[in-house]
């Protein structure tokens, strides 16, 4: 899914460290049509091609299920050029094909891809470190959605979305499924809102290779053998704020962005001896960032 206006925009440079994160880029223009339609701008950076390009730290998990935390780099790219929408996503992006609507709900389809680094570095628990670090997954799949405009205000947005994504490097060969609700509001000319629902569902490739701990991990690292399954993988929330630094969202320029987030692992990425005995079900996301739009 996809945000408005440049704190928004700005924004998803934290977003794109995040885990199960729902994402809105039409609405961003949607909001900028509403406000024109107000008399609230004349015109926005929003009206024709725009490019986002933001940096953030993050600090988060080491590995999902950790209770051992690492700062990582969040970058951004987010916009529109020649009608196609560019959304981030974690470790990742998304492109909407689909042309926007200004009187109406917005649909987004296009191809999604992600890296996973999940155990791949920065492994800070010794026993876990023990059982060997992973390959990275490069998920390739696709991303849908749907943007409500207007619905408490002129200038809000509801947007739902759907990505589904398959490893093709090899690493877990598995299925990721990750819906999401976004609803989007300014809260003045320079300041803007975002609270997010998601959750992830995973198949058995995929729960067998993050979460199993096997005879020879069992040798290597001393934690009990696991044999999981997939299913419903985690499920968080996360609110944002954006903070447009000349006070106005619409003219595009700098912004800081915070953002904070819980998540809360289910099944058997709950159950595994990586989060059960070494780690925390419980995940806590914070971020600081600023972005650029023009």
């Amino acid at each position: 899914m996809k945000y408005l206006f440049s704190g928004a925009a700005a924004s998803l440079a934290m977003l794109a460290a995040m885990p199960a994160v729902a994402q809105d880029q039409d609405a961003v223009e949607t909001a900028a049509d509403a406000a024109e339609q107000q008399g609230f701008a004349p015109d926005t950076v929003y009206d024709d091609n725009w490019i986002s390009i933001g940096f953030g730290v993050a600090l988060g998990p080491s590995y999902d299920g950790s209770d051992d935390y690492v700062l990582s780099p969040a970058p951004l790219v987010q916009g529109k050029v020649a009608g196609v929408g560019i959304s981030p996503r974690p470790a990742g992006l998304a492109l909407d094909f689909i042309p926007d609507r200004s009187d109406g709900p917005n649909i987004a389809f296009g191809p999604s891809v992600r890296l996973r680094n999940d155990r791949a570095d920065q492994i800070k628990d010794e026993v876990v470190k023990l059982a060997g670090k992973l390959d990275r997954a490069v998920e390739l799949g696709v991303a849908t959605g749907i943007s409500f405009p207007k619905v408490l205000n002129p200038y809000d947005s509801l947007s739902l979305n759907l990505d589904a994504r398959w490893d093709v490097a090899g690493a877990h060969d598995g299925m990721v499924i990750e819906p999401g609700v976004t609803y989007f509001t300014p809260l003045s000319r320079g300041t803007a809102a975002s609270l997010s629902i998601g959750a992830e569902f995973v198949d058995d490739n995929y729960a067998d290779y993050y979460y199993s701990v096997s005879p020879q991990q069992n040798l290597d690292s001393g934690l009990p053998e696991f044999s999981a399954k997939g299913g419903l993988n985690s499920v968080g929330t996360n609110l944002l704020l954006a903070f447009d630094l000349d006070g106005d969202l619409q003219n595009g320029g700098l912004a800081i962005v915070a953002v904070g987030g819980y998540s809360r692992l289910v099944g058997d990425a709950k159950d595994t001896p990586y989060t059960s005995i070494r780690g925390s079900a419980d995940q806590f996301f914070g971020a600081l960032g600023i972005g650029y739009t023009f």
